[in-house]
């Protein structure tokens, strides 16, 4: 079974829409009602992010959503629990984890690959990790059918870009400006050339993640892109939250809200 690409084929010309949530924020019950309540209002692709210390990639409102997380006493083992329970109630939608490659590495590339697909995790986007030094680790994830998602930059030249698309699978992410994470106000002007240009090099989905924060980002992204990757806008239901159950209102009336940009 390949949910990731049977999720674009089943989709046609529409673009998914992913959704990011940190796992276990702001802790692991609360955590799971979110991830069920975004499938649930019609998210095409869930991606877990797996908190860390120093997540050098994020911005400010996911760097305190893996904070929340971590004070809340959630591990590791906690972290594949919580997929395990989200793959047995959606097992056709496919969960990416968002990680840093400490966390891989602490644990052993390949029982951390392992654990991760018995767990019911389709891909993994290793946010610190260059192909060009990831042999092994591809070798392993290829081994336990793992989906590899690498990221591509707006400064990432021709030539690499060609390098990426070649070691890629699942999809490929492009973000759409440079910096961390966070909502923006405005998009770039150069995703449509960025996504022709990604496409001479792979026939993969390229979704774009990074800022997409409104129902009019999320269209215009749409209409150029195989899919639209929304992080902080969800992330920060879950901060301004005053109980489970208005996080859960409340996000799903953002997911809600934003997949109409799309549908």
């Amino acid at each position: 079974m390949n949910r990731i690409r049977d999720c674009f084929e089943r989709l046609g010309d529409r673009a998914a829409f992913i959704g990011y949530v940190c796992a276990g924020d702001p802790n692991i019950e609360t955590s799971e009602a979110v991830c069920a309540e975004l499938i649930e209002q019609g998210v095409d692709i869930l991606e877990l992010g797996v908190p860390f210390s120093d997540p050098l990639a994020d911005g400010l409102t996911n760097q305190l959503a893996a904070q929340r997380a971590l004070e809340s006493g959630v591990t590791g083992s906690q972290v594949l629990e919580l997929a395990s329970r989200i793959r047995k109630r959606f097992p056709d939608t496919p969960l990416v984890f968002y990680t840093y490659y400490n966390l891989i590495y602490s644990q052993g590339e390949e029982s951390y690959i392992q654990a991760s697909k018995e767990s019911g995790i389709d891909a993994l986007l290793t946010l610190d990790m260059p192909p060009e030094e990831g042999e092994m680790f591809l070798t392993l994830c290829k081994k336990h059918n793992m989906e590899n998602i690498f990221i591509i930059a707006p400064t990432t030249p021709e030539s690499r870009v060609e390098k990426i698309c070649k070691v890629s699978s699942g999809f490929i992410y492009y973000v759409s400006r440079e910096g961390v994470t966070g909502e923006r106000a405005q998009l770039s002007d150069r995703i449509e050339s960025q996504v022709q240009m990604i496409k001479k090099f792979t026939s993969l989905p390229v979704v774009v993640g990074f800022g997409i924060s409104t129902e009019d980002h999320v269209r215009k992204v749409a209409s150029v892109a195989d899919g639209v990757v929304v992080g902080s806008a969800l992330v920060n239901c879950i901060a301004n939250g005053t109980s489970k159950k208005s996080i859960v209102e409340n996000i799903g009336q953002k997911v809600s809200s934003l997949i109409q940009g799309i549908v």
